[in-house]
């Protein structure tokens, strides 16, 4: 149960963020709040594509250093897709190339610096609810 809050907890604050950039970007709510919908669902809908071209990529290595290579290739390539498409959102939004290129930037920068605090505190109300969860087992 806590894993699924945590989940829907890391959508919320990825959506608040691409709210709050395209928001600040546009001072539009209704581009704010079209980007926090649309760039995630875009997002999810091109993922698995992603997946299951590097899982077959990955399959492919033999050595560990070549499993390496692909673990680090995939994400790159993981955030070049993400990159784009907050450039083509915001890009769409306002028809200023610029703008999606700042949001291309700004917005994953925004994520790798936020979403890590994010992780941390819900690792923090892990570690406070294990020894109840343990003691009521017991």
């Amino acid at each position: 149960m806590l894993t699924a809050a945590k989940k829907v907890s890391q959508v919320a604050a990825h959506t608040g963020i691409a709210f709050s950039l395209m928001y600040v970007m546009t001072g539009s709510v209704v581009f704010g709040g079209l980007a926090a919908v649309l760039e995630p669902v875009v997002n999810v809908l091109l993922l698995p594509f992603h997946e299951r071209a590097w899982h077959q990529l990955r399959s492919r290595a033999v050595a560990a250093r070549a499993r390496y290579a692909a673990l680090a290739g995939e994400k790159i390539s993981q955030t070049l897709m993400h990159a784009t498409v907050a450039f083509l959102m915001l890009w769409w939004a306002t028809g200023s190339m610029a703008m999606g290129g700042l949001a291309a930037v700004l917005e994953p920068i925004l994520n790798v610096i936020a979403l890590p605090y994010h992780d941390r505190l819900w690792d923090k109300l892990q570690l406070r609810m294990a020894p109840a969860g343990a003691a009521a087992a017991a």
